[in-house]
């Protein structure tokens, strides 16, 4: 399974000398600061002079500029999507993970083809029109498999409800694996190294596994770029090792990707180790609320133009406070029991669960609140279908952008929503916040455009209008 001819990009003690020995440097800082606000993406180096200003007023500076850039490129749009889990099969033994192989009181299931559908349409009948299936590592869990199953979502529909976008969190594959998968539509494929500390890495992965072979792992997205998926996410589990080093190796991932094929990741995720059935948590790790919001708003200033999501495995109130530092996606209505979108009333499972979910609210409470802070919840998937990823998303993701296509295929997909599927007080929201964002597109004939089309998605009943 090793990679000998993929170099490691990681140079663990060049990011621990980084994470741990720079010292604040005010006037270092804002010429980094200068620099991101300028669009450019910042090297594993300055991100170290960021992470090094521990000093209120250049923190706040920081957030500030995170702030600026996730308005100025994203808008206040807020992408929504949901997680799906096929199977929890696993040949893995993670130590933070229950669905580990070695745990015997977790329920283990793979959705069958109807049960597969059965929860494909109550995320439809709920609003969705974005998801992410995840699969365990297992030999049942095949390239051909996951094609499949994707296949099987995009052709569940259930009245108005479509799924316009399949992304997957799978393990790695070889090069014939992710031809096949691509083939079959998804969009993003996501793999997270979960720590890139490798002494860390072995530890909490044993080395007789699969998922025990650093490099093979590191190197899941170079192959699946090699073989013609452009859009990737990369994503580190936080609380594992130094929440310092490990935004820096997210920098120096997104650099080497960037490098290599000029283009850097889709997404980049950074979830925080969470309570699972069956876990013994370690706080050595563990990031504080105020380091959380810091490393997100540093990642937003090192890398301008990538996605950034914030799961559900944060409480409300952190989603609701981290949002506007770089946050441009969230998972919403969610759960991750096997089968558990048609038992939505039900408390948590965690035997069935890979970890707790600390936000359980339905999609259209959170729509709602996002709606009432003057967010765009966004189903938005027309860049995918129109062929606007990879290298050319980079050169569509401009400010300009934003105005011309993303705000209005924002308010678009929300209309639908606001239609099909909103409750009473979210849909009078909704429309109030329609008509506000009407009156922002920069001309006319801008206005005059959407408001056509939302004629005809409010009184002509046509649907999946996009630019």
């Amino acid at each position: 399974m090793s990679t000998p001819t993929y170099p490691n990009f990681i140079n663990a003690d060049r990011l621990h000398t980084l994470a741990t020995e720079q010292r604040e440097d005010t006037g270092h800082v804002r010429e980094i600061i200068a620099k991101s606000r300028a669009l450019q993406p910042l090297t594993a180096d300055e991100c170290a002079v960021l992470l090094a200003a521990t000093s209120t007023d250049l923190q706040e500076e920081i957030l500030d500029t995170a702030r600026d850039l996730k308005q100025k490129v994203y808008g206040n749009r807020i992408v929504i999507f949901a997680p799906l889990y096929i199977g929890n099969h696993c040949i893995n033994d993670c130590t933070y993970c229950a669905f580990r192989r070695s745990l015997r009181t977790t329920v283990r299931k793979t959705l069958t083809p109807q049960e597969l559908t059965e929860q494909v349409v109550a995320l439809e009948d709920a609003g969705h029109k974005r998801l992410i299936l995840v699969f365990g590592e297992h030999p049942n869990y095949t390239p051909e498999f996951i094609a499949e199953s994707v296949k099987q979502v995009y052709s569940t529909h259930s009245g108005n409800g479509e799924i316009r976008r399949v992304n997957i969190n799978a393990a790695p594959l070889d090069h014939e694996g992710y031809k096949m998968v691509k083939e079959s539509g998804i969009g993003t494929y996501q793999i997270f190294q979960e720590t890139y500390h490798e002494p860390t890495y072995s530890t909490v992965h044993p080395p007789h596994t699969h998922k025990g072979d650093y490099m093979y792992r590191l190197h899941g997205l170079t192959r699946a770029y090699e073989a013609g998926c452009d859009d990737v996410g990369i994503g580190a589990l936080f609380g594992l090792y130094d929440w310092r080093f490990e935004t820096l190796a997210l920098v120096e991932h997104a650099q080497f990707l960037m490098q290599r094929f000029g283009c850097g990741p889709h997404t980049i995720s950074f979830p925080r180790i969470r309570p699972a059935h069956g876990v013994a948590m370690n706080d050595r790790y563990a990031v504080s609320d105020d380091d959380f919001k810091r490393l997100v708003a540093i990642l937003r200033l090192c890398v301008p133009y990538t996605g950034m999501i914030l799961t559900a495995r944060e409480p409300a109130h952190i989603r609701r406070d981290i949002m506007e530092f770089g946050v441009s996606q969230i998972d919403a209505g969610t759960r991750i029991e096997l089968a558990g979108y048609t038992e939505a009333d039900k408390e948590q499972e965690l035997a069935r669960e890979q970890f707790q979910i600390g936000d359980m609210r339905s999609l259209d409470e959170i729509m709602l609140e996002l709606m009432q802070n003057d967010y765009i919840p966004s189903f938005c998937t027309s860049c995918y279908r129109r062929g606007r990823t990879g290298e050319q998303f980079m050169e569509f993701a401009v400010p300009g952008f934003i105005e011309s296509f993303c705000t209005p295929n924002a308010i678009l997909t929300l209309a639908e929503y606001l239609e099909d599927y909103a409750s009473p007080e979210t849909r009078a929201t909704g429309q109030a916040l329609i008509e506000r964002q009407i009156q922002t597109l920069p001309t006319a004939a801008d206005r005059e455009r959407l408001l056509a089309q939302l004629v005809q998605i409010q009184n002509e009943g046509q649907r999946d209008i996009t630019l």
